[in-house]
């Protein structure tokens, strides 16, 4: 397990807002009477950058942001299980480029819909238990990963429908994965985090002919050799508590767990010992009232901002480029008490959405400074 080098103090930011970046609420949306748990800009296409999809129950919404803070409804699709709550979207691609929504919740089936057509375009079975996260390989898009109560983490070919390895086993978590994500440049690392309070970081490195072989595989998906990857190449405990949150800053980590705060470390690896390593916790982000699990936060297209809802209705914007941080906005209004599960940011940070556990979207939006 990896430790804390002693005399390097984290930085704290301070709760005190700068007002670098004024907001105000633009929309609110009823969608339904179920949790909205997921809600995610398309980042994969520059076409659809002010696309964004919903989850809530067995609904997959897709919206698009116009201007004056309209929300136009683009597509739903309606699971044909009544009981399916999904709690994960993500945006991913074919190999001609054209989109695809995944999703995934509570049946442990994800389902990939084709945003042309609206029509399902292929369902993974494979996974144990409920999906809690989807993420999609920023270069490769047509790579999705998953995270599973039952876990483990899975990688998977949209394109081929092909499962092609699984996070699992001697080194792999033992207790639900939260949350998952790849390197935005190493295309062979991903990091995962959990239940058992870790993060565990992972490399595909010595697998990647497999990942290779899942574009051209024509026998059935069932055939393909999918490999356990069962050691982790590092093993972080930077939390006490359950992890449901971690991103990639570059090579650093920021992670959160239900101690109201985001953590932002580097992993120091031991190139003779995978697994082993130390910690250095570089910076803290202070979130009130955020000490209930499945709260995710959320980033722009280049990593300025990280937005994170609480179990009030209010959002802090973070500035990740700064040390200290700085606080850029804090949100709130007075109709927003219900818990944020998640939020997106736009690709340039104008716009910030949140979707709630009373069904609602909220969409907040840059006020231009004078």
């Amino acid at each position: 397990m990896a430790k804390f080098a002693l005399g390097s103090e984290p930085v704290v930011g301070s709760l005190t807002p700068s007002k670098k970046r004024e907001y105000k609420v633009t929309n609110r949306l009823q969608e339904g009477k179920r949790p909205l748990y997921a809600v995610v800009f398309n980042f994969i296409d520059s076409r659809f950058f002010n696309v964004f999809a919903t989850v809530g129950g067995n609904r997959v919404t897709v919206y698009q942001c116009l201007e004056g803070g309209v929300i136009a409804v683009l597509q739903s699709y309606i699971d044909e299980d009544k009981d399916e709550s999904f709690y994960t979207v993500s945006w991913a691609c074919n190999n001609d480029g054209s989109p695809f929504v995944v999703a995934g919740g509570i049946n442990g089936i994800i389902r990939v819909i084709d945003a042309g057509t609206e029509k399902i375009h292929k369902s993974f079975v494979g996974h144990g238990d409920s999906i809690n996260e989807i993420r999609t390989q920023p270069l490769k898009p047509s790579l999705i990963v998953s995270a599973s109560k039952d876990e483990s983490v899975r990688l998977w070919n949209v394109e081929t429908g092909i499962c092609i390895l699984i996070f699992a086993g001697a080194g792999g978590h033992r207790n639900e994965v939260l949350s998952v994500d790849f390197h935005p440049s190493d295309t062979y690392r991903i990091a995962s985090c959990g239940m058992d309070n870790t993060v565990k970081i992972w490399s595909m490195k010595e697998f990647w002919t497999y990942v290779e072989k899942s574009f051209t595989w024509t026998d059935l998906p069932s055939k393909f050799p999918t490999k356990y990857v069962q050691f982790p190449v590092f093993i972080a405990s930077v939390h006490s508590n359950y992890v449901d949150c971690n991103r990639w800053l570059g090579d650093f980590v920021l992670s959160k767990s239900v101690d109201n705060e985001i953590v932002l470390w580097e992993p120091k690896m031991k190139e003779q010992s995978p697994g082993e390593g130390t910690v250095d916790i570089l910076q803290k982000y202070p979130v009130p009232e955020c000490d209930i699990w499945f709260i995710k936060f959320s980033c722009d297209f280049h990593y300025n901002a990280a937005a994170i809802g609480n179990r009030e209705g209010k959002i802090y914007v973070w500035e990740l480029q700064s040390s200290p941080p700085v606080l850029i906005a804090r949100l709130s209004h007075a109709q927003s008490k219900s818990p944020i599960r998640q939020t997106a940011v736009s690709f340039d940070g104008s716009t910030i959405l949140s979707c709630c556990e009373d069904g609602t979207i909220w969409r907040w939006d840059a006020i231009a400074s004078s």
